[in-house]
């Protein structure tokens, strides 16, 4: 592949001397590295369900080309242009969320599906990414004019959000959503007194979601004593990372994977722990941590108040995921189905991964007068 030179003119040249190019070599990485953990972890559960053993990978697969134009596509992309297609996607998301209440489709007690003909869509998914921008962009005018109702607008949106995930239930897609609004208001230097408030609010809301929800309750409890219920799918987890010890069984020698109902999703890190060890897990970590950590050294120098936000924002989201899943495959943190990003399977979850590091991808772009970019 003929690469562009510096004085190339065109879109594309402009393009990939002005992007993140180690980040996204990190991001398009870690998503053949999805296709490859779930090639090995999916055929079991694929027979169990009754289903050709290559279903999941094929469909993995069929998303992933999407995902990566996505991803591409969207960093091509101006801060304004972005800031654009973030309102228009926070409205269609909203609209989603609203479909989940009246006609979602229901897994496991838990209606956050959308049926759009042979497609199942999950609109919360879709929420984070957007509704990281639109607040982003709120706060922003407030920062340029203290008259304006930013603070408002955004913290009515994220209120908006949180009814309908509550609704759903998914508690634990509610709590990375205010953490990301949280880590917003502090970059956009809110008082110290507001966020000692917005800590004890957010301890206060988790407090009744234990005292109000049975499926939160049974969660925390079973952390607190795994002998309390049912911790079937995280005893397997932390079996499968003893049996992988330091250097793992080898590639598709796992053993736990065919007793593991969510091994090819939420416990794909447990898979990665027994068939290639601790090196590889520790590997998957760095990556992460060099993703975040590298988002955040490129808006050091960012005087665009909206890019910062709007960056930090969505770091946030993808850090924070990445540390939920992987501390519930080991036990650090009470079971929650969220999805290891680009490595676990899930259309939904893809798509709307390669929509939000596309946005990073092209936020972070270096452009003539670094900072000024609109």
């Amino acid at each position: 592949m003929i690469l562009p030179t510096r004085a190339d003119p065109s879109v594309i040249g402009k393009w990939w001397w002005t992007v993140d190019r180690w980040m996204l070599v990190a991001l398009v990485a870690l998503s053949i590295l999805g296709i490859v953990m779930v090639t090995a972890a999916s055929p079991a559960i694929a027979e169990r369900l009754g289903l050709e053993s290559f279903h999941f990978v094929r469909r993995q697969f069929v998303f992933l080309m999407p995902a990566l134009a996505i991803m591409i596509g969207v960093s091509l992309l101006s801060p304004l242009a972005i800031r654009r297609l973030s309102v228009v996607g926070l409205v269609l998301t909203l609209l989603g969320l609203l479909a989940t209440v009246v006609v979602g489709h229901e897994v496991n007690g838990a209606a956050r599906w959308v049926k759009l003909g042979p497609l199942v869509v999950q609109p919360s998914e879709f929420v984070k990414p957007t509704l990281a921008i639109v607040t982003a962009w709120m706060l922003a005018e407030r920062h340029k004019d203290e008259d304006f109702p930013g603070y408002g607008i955004a913290s009515a949106l994220v209120l908006v959000v949180l009814a309908f995930l509550v609704m759903q239930p998914d508690f634990g897609m509610a709590v990375v959503v205010g953490t990301i609004f949280f880590a917003q208001l502090f970059m956009a230097g809110m008082p110290t007194t507001w966020v000692a408030v917005l800590v004890v609010a957010g301890l206060g809301g988790v407090s009744l979601a234990y005292t109000l929800l049975p499926h939160v309750t049974s969660r925390i409890d079973r952390f607190l004593d795994p002998a309390s219920g049912d911790s079937y799918q995280i005893d397997k987890s932390i079996e499968a990372f003893a049996n992988g010890g330091v250097l793992g069984r080898g590639p598709g020698e796992g053993t736990v994977k065919l007793a593991l109902p969510d091994a090819h999703s939420d416990f794909i890190f447990a898979v990665v722990g027994e068939e290639f060890g601790l090196f590889a897990g520790l590997t998957i970590v760095a990556v992460f941590a060099f993703i975040v950590l590298r988002g955040f050294y490129r808006i050091l120098q960012e005087r665009n108040i909206f890019v910062l936000l709007a960056t930090g924002g969505l770091l946030v989201q993808f850090g924070a995921q990445a540390v939920v899943n992987m501390g519930v495959n080991m036990r650090l943190l009470p079971a929650k189905g969220i999805t290891l990003p680009f490595i676990s399977y899930g259309g939904s979850s893809l798509l709307a991964l390669a929509l939000a590091m596309g946005m990073v991808l092209g936020l972070t772009r270096r452009r003539g007068g670094w900072g000024t970019a609109t």
